[in-house]
């Protein structure tokens, strides 16, 4: 079971920090939602990232925004109109959540996506993750923003484990918010996912290539499965 081990100390802590920023100021994808997107069009990405790869997701995201770049714009549609627009991209009862959430953001909001966490959570579809996200990546938000990669860079790195629980727990999120900085947590959340994502994966991870491998305690154990 996931465990929070002895915390990093200080010094590392602040390594850490600067060395995953630093290199996700380079390496970072040039993703649509990203670099000054809209938080309607964050919030679309969070729907259509569920369950789903990135490169599956860009053309859908974009056809979708161009067709409706705001709340008020899809609320006027039709839900059917959602579902056909999600195309391929599985799990279509996102597409109607969505459209569920676009209409209450209308009808609660004037048409604005909120930045307050529990107006999101009280957003149809809009679970913990993805009100963290859209706080987070929309507003600049201080939240923790737990996905799958998250989860592994920091089982890895601090906890010294391969893979972390099969569900989070509060032992996590423990961690997760005693590693957060004192600046830019939003910039930090988005880093972490990126490393994850490119470098810490799940079955070929890129040791070599990754910006803070001295500090990790799975490689200093030898890999341990």
């Amino acid at each position: 079971m996931t465990r929070l081990t002895a915390p990093l100390p200080v010094a590392d802590l602040v390594r850490l920090h600067d060395r995953v920023i630093s290199w996700f100021e380079v390496n970072k994808r040039d993703l649509p939602w990203r670099g000054g997107a809209s938080p309607w069009a964050v919030m679309v990405s969070e729907f259509m990232l569920q369950q789903t790869p990135v490169a599956r997701v860009i053309p859908v995201y974009e056809s979708w925004i161009e067709r409706w770049p705001t709340p008020s714009a899809l609320a006027a549609d039709s839900p059917g109109d959602a579902v056909r627009a999600w195309g391929r991209l599985g799990y279509p009862r996102r597409a109607l959540r969505l459209h569920a959430a676009a209409a209450a953001i209308v009808e609660r909001h004037d048409g604005q996506v909120p930045d307050a966490l529990e107006d999101l959570l009280s957003l149809p579809g809009v679970g913990s993750y993805t009100a963290a996200a859209v706080s987070s990546f929309a507003f600049g938000g201080r939240e923790v923003v737990l996905d799958t990669n998250v989860r592994r860079v920091f089982a890895r790195i601090v906890n010294g484990q391969q893979f972390p629980a099969s569900s989070l727990i509060s032992a996590e999120r423990d961690l997760a918010t005693s590693l957060m900085p004192a600046d830019d947590a939003h910039v930090w959340a988005a880093a972490t996912m990126e490393l994850g994502a490119l470098i810490c994966t799940a079955r070929s991870p890129r040791c070599d290539q990754c910006p803070v491998a001295h500090l990790c305690r799975w490689r200093a154990a030898g890999y341990p499965e």
